[in-house]
């Protein structure tokens, strides 16, 4: 799946990450290392008598920080210069402790610059867990390296 230049994006082309299962101790270290200190992310007692969910689940940040992740791990963004916006947002089903999760990945456009060294690629970005259920999906626009001249 590695994708090196901004030549190399085909509109409409699709790709999938491979797939990580979620543990606790992900969930837990991504809460205590930015603070996400809430009875939803912190207290179970809350969560399993409380909450919408009745067990544990990730910070909707997280779903994105994994998703971009995996992203980059894959190699798709390997000559990526910069993240440019993200549109759109979505998070319709949280992700869970013991979720396996894969990113889907669609290039939606792509465009020049002024500059000869790089281009504009659209892409939308999907979280599928085991079942097929999208957990988060947004529309992000990443500045991406051209080929050098020969």
């Amino acid at each position: 799946m590695a994708v090196e230049y901004f030549e190399e994006f085909e509109i409409g082309a699709e790709y999938s990450t491979p797939a990580r299962t979620i543990t606790e101790t992900d969930i837990v270290t991504f809460v205590n290392l930015f603070g996400f200190y809430e009875p939803l992310f912190i207290d179970m007692e809350f969560v399993k008598n409380r909450s919408l969910f009745g067990d544990r689940i990730a910070p909707g940040s997280f779903t994105f920080a994994l998703c971009e992740g995996m992203t980059i791990q894959s190699g798709f963004v390997r000559g990526g210069m910069a993240l440019l916006g993200i549109q759109d947002m979505k998070i319709p089903a949280p992700l869970r402790c013991g979720d396996t999760v894969h990113v889907k990945v669609k290039v939606l456009a792509k465009r020049e610059t002024s500059k000869p060294d790089r281009g504009i690629v659209t892409s939308e970005q999907q979280v599928l867990n085991q079942k097929g259920e999208v957990l988060l999906e947004y529309t992000v626009n990443r500045m991406i390296r051209r080929r050098p001249a020969a």
